[in-house]
């Protein structure tokens, strides 16, 4: 996510927000699209699982969802393939 932006729009619902989404989790629906950083397993949840749910590791993930015109969204669910 780009911090020049100041709406915030999620790929799922639609909701927008002025800023960042606390934790980068949509207070519509709850969901963000994350990709473990130790096998790239993509997976949506509300809340990130303690360890990857594909590979076991616990080395943490990444925020992959699209919330701007420039990776395809917002409005449809999206990854942002920059990431």
């Amino acid at each position: 996510m780009d911090a020049k932006h100041d709406k915030w729009v999620c790929a799922h619902c639609g909701y927008s927000g002025s800023g960042r989404f606390t934790g980068d989790i949509c207070p519509g629906c709850g969901l963000t699209y994350w990709k473990c950083i130790h096998c790239g397993y993509t997976f949506t949840a509300s809340a990130l699982p303690e360890s990857c749910p594909e590979c076991g590791s616990k080395e943490g993930f990444k925020n992959v969802t699209c919330y701007t015109p420039e990776c395809g969204g917002p409005g449809r669910d999206t990854i942002d393939p920059r990431l």
